[in-house]
């Protein structure tokens, strides 16, 4: 069974039917027992990093995020899910994250298009079981601000948009995508599919 992290700020219908399309039991709760018994959890999050943070803190699933990913089993965090994962953002000023990955979320700077919106190609830059025997291809993003990992070894794929952007992230059990793999067609079900062959086979 896989928990999606429901702290009000998550595009929960959408991550839910995908993840059930794969045949896989899913539960969108808020009850920290629930979320720390299943095999996986996704967090996912749509609006402002700081606005996120403030409700997981008052949530009281801070510590359940922390303590979920300290389990060792799979965690997986979508668009804005990915960047609550990192040390902090600057989005309306700083926010502390939830720390489980080293670096800092930025806006975009340039005199292009912000947010980046669209479909856009990953590259990957090392092996992960996260896309194992995946074709590189185009996925949906819609984000005004971009993870900046501190270790590379954590940066586990990128797009373009006019410099190179962090796009799937990962150590360990711990993985993130910036961009949405429930809205990004055929190669969006694989990536799921991955995360739950993970889970299935813990």
């Amino acid at each position: 069974m896989i928990a999606i992290i429901d702290y009000g700020m998550g595009n929960l219908h959408s991550v839910s039917k995908a993840v059930e399309r794969l045949g896989c039991e899913v539960l969108v709760t808020s009850d920290p027992e629930q979320i720390l018994a299943a095999d996986g959890a996704i967090l996912p999050g749509v609006g402002a990093f700081g606005d996120a943070m403030a409700n997981l803190r008052e949530t009281g699933l801070v510590d359940t995020v922390n303590a979920y990913a300290a389990s060792g089993k799979p965690l997986l965090g979508i668009c804005l899910g990915m960047q609550l994962l990192f040390t902090e953002s600057e989005e309306h000023g700083v926010h502390q994250g939830l720390d489980l990955l080293p670096g800092r979320v930025v806006r975009f700077q340039g005199d292009y298009k912000v947010p980046h919106m669209g479909w856009n190609e990953l590259s990957f830059l090392q092996t992960s079981p996260l896309f194992s025997g995946v074709e590189p291809g185009h996925v949906y993003f819609v984000h005004s601000y971009h993870v900046l990992p501190e270790q590379q070894t954590d940066l586990l794929a990128v797009t373009d948009y006019h410099q190179p952007v962090t796009a799937i992230v990962g150590r360990g059990s711990l993985f993130g995508m910036q961009f949405h793999p429930e809205k990004s067609g055929e190669l969006g079900r694989v990536l799921l599919e991955k995360f739950v062959k993970l889970v299935e086979e813990r």
